[in-house]
């Protein structure tokens, strides 16, 4: 068997030559997610800190194994890691690896990720989803992750988090999906609310605390704690979003059942709605700030990386959804002014506005749409 080395972070490992990533390769590593990978590693690094003892982890699909690795081999503190895949060949190859950076920390186990996380109850502090494809299968098992752990949880399934699919959205996640700019967005916030619902049958809460939307895949970081009240609490951070795309008026509206109107209030336009889906919080700001702070310079992935948590440090401050500069433009059927103008004239008016790691001309703002096509237009003179 013909096998390449990967050399990644910290560490080397050892998989075998295949033509594309897919479902169907022998071993799954993806050098796409390398800057998913990097992120990670600091997320948790900032989590053990924060714990302030030597954390257990368990990378539930661990294919190769180069993220568990990467985990016992650069985070400080790790107790131990469990890598874990059905899959025969991955196993034999993530032990190999295993021993080639010799970790005496880490073990790899063949065995279904929902019958692993079921069986390990409240043993880990950190549990990692990160399938091909849709993770929803696995969330329920992963509620047995210990009070004040960790979950990190990966989507490839974006087609239907952000709307281009609906049934599939709704059938996986118990939501519908609203295709707008903002998409990657919603898609983040179904999954975040998700988890949220899952969770809370166990009187169980979930606090997102890092998310990001990357290439072709959304990550989403939650801090898990339990006691019914403030699951209840928690809940109600979940409703939905509904967005005009005749004038790109939206609004959110908290709550399971709650009167959603039809017509804009703006236009008179009719209104398409999403979720339910969670309004709060997607992002910490402490905790970004905290990942910038030991985000490592020798990573490959390094200025994409600070980057993107720059562009999240800013926009934690802001509402759910953006603006995209463009298509606003487009309804005024005008040519876009700098974005940085746009931005510097919402801060003379006194209101909120960043820029968006998830989509390069997008504005996040607590401006009404109306505030936003004035200054475009005065800007355009």
């Amino acid at each position: 068997m013909n096998k390449i080395t990967i050399d990644e972070g910290q560490v080397s490992v050892e998989i075998p030559v295949y033509d594309k990533v897919s479902a169907k390769a022998p071993v799954f590593y993806n050098p796409v997610m390398e800057l998913n990978r990097d992120l990670s590693v600091t997320a948790l690094q900032v989590y053990r800190d924060k714990q302030g003892r030597d954390i257990r982890i368990c990378d539930a699909f661990g294919g190769s194994g180069i993220r568990g690795i990467r985990y016992a081999k650069e985070i400080s503190g790790v107790e131990c890691v469990v890598v874990n895949d059905l899959n025969p060949l991955a196993v034999e190859f993530a032990k190999q690896n295993i021993q080639e950076n010799g970790l005496e920390n880490v073990r790899a186990t063949r065995e279904d990720a929902n019958i692993l996380l079921r069986r390990c109850r409240g043993k880990f502090d950190v549990v990692d989803i990160d399938p091909f494809g849709t993770p929803s299968p696995f969330v329920e098992s992963a509620a047995g992750l210990k009070t004040g752990g960790l979950l990190c949880v990966t989507a490839t399934d974006t087609s239907a988090l952000c709307g281009t699919y609906k049934e599939p959205c709704i059938r996986k996640y118990s939501a519908v999906p609203l295709k707008t700019e903002y998409c990657h967005e919603n898609g983040l916030r179904i999954l975040a609310g998700f988890i949220s619902r899952t969770f809370a049958k166990y009187k169980k809460y979930t606090t997102p605390i890092f998310s990001h939307s990357t290439e072709h895949y959304l990550r989403i970081y939650l801090e898990v704690g339990k006691g019914a009240k403030r699951t209840d609490d928690s809940l109600k951070n979940l409703g939905y979003i509904a967005h005009c795309p005749k004038c790109l008026h939206r609004m959110t509206i908290p709550g399971l059942a709650p009167h959603i109107p039809s017509e804009c209030s703006n236009c008179g336009g009719t209104m398409k709605v999403g979720g339910p889906l969670w309004l709060g919080n997607i992002l910490d700001s402490d905790y970004v700030k905290r990942m910038l702070d030991l985000l490592p310079s020798t990573i490959n992935t390094y200025n994409k990386a600070l980057k993107l948590l720059d562009r999240c440090y800013e926009e934690s401050f802001g509402p759910a959804t953006f603006y995209d500069l463009h298509k606003v433009c487009k309804v005024l059927k005008t040519s876009a002014p700098p974005i940085i103008d746009v931005i510097e004239k919402l801060h003379e008016e006194g209101y909120f506005a960043s820029r968006t790691h998830i989509k390069p001309t997008g504005i996040k703002t607590n401006a009404p749409v109306e505030t936003i096509k004035e200054i475009i237009l005065s800007l355009r003179g």
